[in-house]
């Protein structure tokens, strides 16, 4: 008769007679048919808690597996120490449901009566209900959840949810309702100053998918997560101001509106974030709701226009500029904690076209000194210099390069006469393939070694100043 192997699992006693037990292939075919009465009589003939399959399964996790519901009832009644046993992977009988069972009466019943088994978690940090929602297997994701809802909010290895994964998923078959209808809750920040809760923000993954309609969705169930925040994106409004979500960002602005006055871990303010990625439509909503930027300084005391022309974003600075005056000249001149304007930042950096618009704006002062007392005059001279000594410094070493590669791969004279004047030639014609062949293995070995290199001119900030940038740098067209 055929045989499937098994492990045993060991106890604190050994047991010797039972090192090589195998477990009858018909066994396991009778749970995949769920057939209890041979399985029965099968069973019996076993230390039934001891037998486990190469991964570590028990009959239980088999019997779920499949959905085999009357063998499963049998085994959770006849040896209850089975329900809690995990395999090699750390799974509980509820894992396997989640993944490839179904809310069978037996399942509900196990849930119930051992509520300890909806929150532990496999080597991966899944509980059953991450497993659910990574599945879509709605009916045990809305068994789960019910049974224990603040498994929803609880963070897998990789900081994800069971509710950030319904989001992530796109909310297929409407998972994420059953979860976000559930009465759980937890205070974003308490009384007593609890920090915010660690992990993954399943209203950042909305706003990721640039998703509306499921920020609309959560804010209608769970408003309060709107607050939550990730360390490196900041909180919501952070996060939908640094990849441009306009739609994300007017949403906020309305149901979020005190996340504009939270710093990130940089220190900068929601409205900092779209400054620095160039969006000026998210700009444009900021200063609509909030039409003194002024007030909104970062850790570095930069306003929005310093951060603007640092990060040489030419078309916010445009925007900026052409703002009522009453707005912009607060903005114009005023210095950091380095004493630098906005023009200093963007004479330091490069930014060559926000350099430029600045300059040719008369109400710019040119000749504030910063903390080192540098006008952005003299910083722009410095960088200047530094950005032509680099130039010189890589121009000599790719000439040397070149100079060493030639030498290496140069073609003898005499090898290329060989090949042009040979039993090629015919009727006093030399023979035009032999020729260009020969001429190509050179230039193409060259060209292919230059090409590899990636050699290029460094192109240090931006644009090669050959003269003082704040007098005569090279623009593209504005």
């Amino acid at each position: 008769m055929s045989s499937v192997a098994i492990n045993i699992v060991q106890n604190s006693i050994p047991i010797d007679h039972m090192a090589n037990t195998r477990i009858d292939s018909k066994l396991y075919e009778c749970v995949k048919q769920d057939n209890i009465e041979e399985f029965k009589s099968l069973v019996q003939q076993h230390l039934t808690e001891k037998l486990v399959t190469p991964c570590g399964n028990t009959l239980l996790h088999v019997a779920v597996s499949y959905g085999s519901d009357n063998i499963t009832s049998y085994l959770a009644g006849t040896f209850p120490s089975l329900i809690t046993i995990q395999n090699s992977q750390k799974d509980t009988i509820l894992h396997l449901a989640a993944r490839e069972g179904q809310a069978s009466h037996t399942i509900i019943s196990l849930a119930e009566s051992n509520p300890s088994l909806t929150g532990k978690t496999n080597t991966k940090g899944n509980t059953p209900l991450h497993d659910a929602v990574i599945a879509d297997n709605k009916e045990v994701a809305k068994l789960l959840v019910s049974r224990d809802p603040e498994v929803a909010y609880y963070n897998n290895n990789n900081g994800k949810s069971p509710l950030y994964l319904a989001v992530e998923n796109g909310n297929k078959k409407e998972i994420l309702d059953d979860l976000l209808k559930t009465e759980a809750s937890f205070p974003i920040r308490s009384e007593d100053g609890d920090a915010l809760p660690k992990g993954r923000s399943p209203v950042h993954a909305a706003i990721e998918q640039r998703n509306r309609d499921i920020l609309e969705k959560i804010e209608k169930e769970k408003p309060e997560l709107l607050r939550l925040t990730e360390e490196e994106l900041g909180n919501s409004l952070h996060y939908a101001s640094s990849i441009g979500f306009l739609e994300g960002v007017r949403f906020l602005l309305t149901k979020f509106h005190d996340g504009a006055y939270e710093t990130n871990l940089e220190g900068n303010y929601p409205i900092h974030v779209a400054c620095k990625s160039d969006s000026v439509d998210v700009v444009k909503e900021f200063l609509d709701i909030f039409p003194y930027p002024k007030e909104f300084l970062n850790k570095k005391g930069q306003n929005i226009l310093h951060v603007a022309a640092k990060y040489g974003n030419r078309s916010v600075v445009r925007y900026i500029l052409k703002q009522d005056q009453k707005l912009v000249a607060p903005l114009l001149n005023a210095i950091d904690e380095d004493g630098n304007t906005p023009l200093h930042l963007a004479a330091v950096c490069g930014r060559c076209t926000a350099t430029f618009l600045l300059v040719r704006d008369n109400r710019v002062e040119h000749f504030i000194v910063n903390n080192e007392n540098f006008t952005p005059y003299d910083v722009a001279k410095q960088q200047s210099k530094m950005a032509v000594d680099q130039y010189n410094k890589t121009d000599e070493m790719l000439a040397k390069e070149r100079e060493q590669f030639d030498s290496k791969n140069s073609i003898p004279a005499d090898e290329i006469q060989i090949e042009v004047n040979s039993e090629d030639v015919k009727d006093g014609k030399k023979n035009s393939t032999t020729e260009k062949a020969t001429a190509s293995t050179g230039s193409q070995g060259k060209d292919k070694a230059v090409d590899s290199k990636h050699y290029k001119l460094l192109d240090y900030y931006g644009t090669h100043y050959g003269v003082d940038p704040l007098m005569g740098c090279s623009l593209p067209s504005l």
